[in-house]
Parts: structure tokens; C-alpha cells; sequence
């Protein structure tokens, strides 16, 4: 996928659509990162931040080497969607 990205009095405006795919809001803020001469846009998000619920928590934890981080809303959202999901996966057997 490719988008035409303008640099506007030293802005930068993401097209809308794009926008909508990654989740980026008005003010939400955006890391840059350079790789050689790419420049690489990102949605900024906070060290521990849950990845189901967005919620920062002293009680959040990691799992999966650090690739999966849960708050206790987020554990116990994802647990309830998998228990949902496990009678279709065993007919599936």
C-alpha cells in the first residue's frame, strides 16, 4: 500500500484513510524513526501500555518475551474471547 504523505510548513499531513487504518487521532502523538533514508511514522505508544484495552497500569504485565502486554481488563477480556472461541475450535477436531 502507498500513500502520497505533504509536508506543509514543517508538517506533516497523513492522509485520512490512512489515518483510520492505524488508528491515529487528531493529536495522538507519532514517533519518527530513520532507517539509511526511509523515514518510518509510527503511533507512539507508551512503554506497559495494555494492547487490548490501551490502559497504562502499575499492575500491567508482559508476555510472549514482551511482544504482549495486558492490563487486568485486557487478561480478562482476552481469557472470556478465547473460552467463547474453544467450542467451535473443537469441532473443528
Amino acid at each position: 500500500m502507498s500513500y502520497i504523505i505533504t509536508l506543509w510548513e514543517g508538517r506533516i499531513v497523513i492522509p485520512k484513510e490512512l489515518r483510520r487504518i492505524l488508528d491515529i487521532n487528531i493529536k495522538d502523538p507519532v514517533e519518527i524513526f530513520t532507517d539509511n533514508e526511509k523515514i518510518i511514522l509510527q503511533k507512539y505508544k507508551a512503554n506497559m501500555t495494555c494492547d487490548v484495552t490501551s490502559e497504562i497500569t502499575d499492575n500491567n504485565e508482559s508476555f510472549l518475551d514482551g511482544k504482549l502486554v495486558l492490563s487486568p481488563k485486557g487478561k480478562n477480556a482476552l481469557v472470556n474471547e478465547i473460552t467463547l472461541s474453544l467450542p467451535s475450535f473443537y469441532k473443528l477436531l
